[in-house]
């Protein structure tokens, strides 16, 4: 932490923000900021996750290396997508060291985008253990619980459960996902590349696809399967069927194109 007060007040000063404008991105007190800077206290993880985030630099180069010494090092332009730098996953154990499986319900959701890093946040949303053998006790998961149509068939108030992705460069093409980005919260849709941007595709057609940058991703969790209260109408079931045709289709002839 040698060089982080000195470097925020740096980054603050170059982007022309006031410590209370600084600390309303944030969600923190402007006393905060001003300890921060003056190195009266430590943010905790989550706040440097969103320092980073909101500046488009590492944690590393944040604590790490005097600025007004080098520069602001451009993050945008080298997105560490295979996750070398500090990335931090809190993560809820039992007795044994065993991973509990965290439950993020919607009412929750905005806060994670907060406080995904924060360990005293995380310990606070519901957690739990799926004795299935199609989950590995050696890999990180998380239970997130959607809202709205934009991902219909699958029903508003599911369940997704999903497995921790550290480097990106696994994103498989077309598959579904939830990411959690700094500035629209948390999404599920499926993911496609696109350089230094992803296209966000929904399943409902009623939604246009649309691009976002990279350095806005904060975690990316592969959508495994869902839980559901919402029992199938047998008359949705073949248009669901139909759709997911469609949607086979389109990827193939992507595929072809490419």
């Amino acid at each position: 932490m040698d060089y982080l007060g000195e470097n925020l007040k740096y980054l603050r000063k170059t982007n022309g923000l006031t410590q209370e404008e600084l600390a309303g991105k944030l969600n923190i007190k402007r006393s905060a900021i001003g300890a921060y800077e003056e190195g009266r206290a430590t943010p905790k993880i989550s706040v440097l996750q969103q320092l980073a985030s909101l500046f488009r630099i590492s944690i590393d180069n944040l604590v790490g290396q005097s600025f007004k010494e080098t520069g602001i090092p451009e993050l945008s332009n080298n997105t560490d997508i295979h996750g070398k730098n500090i990335r931090i996953i809190t993560a809820v154990v039992n007795k044994e060291n065993k991973e509990h499986i965290t439950l993020v319900p919607v009412k929750a959701c905005a806060g994670y985008t907060k406080g995904f890093g924060d360990p005293d946040f995380i310990e606070k949303l519901p957690v739990f253990d799926f004795p299935l053998p199609e989950l590995s006790q050696e890999r990180t998961y998380r239970v997130f619980q959607i809202s709205g149509d934009s991902m219909e068939p699958i029903k508003s108030g599911s369940y997704i459960i999903c497995e921790y992705v550290l480097d990106w460069d696994y994103i498989k093409e077309g598959e579904s996902y939830i990411i959690i980005t700094q500035t629209e919260g948390i999404l599920f849709k499926r993911l496609y590349k696109k350089g230094d941007q992803l296209l966000l595709q929904s399943d409902n057609p009623e939604y246009a696809p649309y691009t976002i940058p990279l350095f806005e991703l904060m975690e990316v969790w592969k959508a495994l399967g869902y839980i559901s209260f919402e029992l199938p109408d047998p008359k949705e079931a073949a248009l669901n069927k139909l759709h997911n045709l469609m949607m086979d289709m389109k990827n193939d002839i992507s595929k072809m194109k490419k």
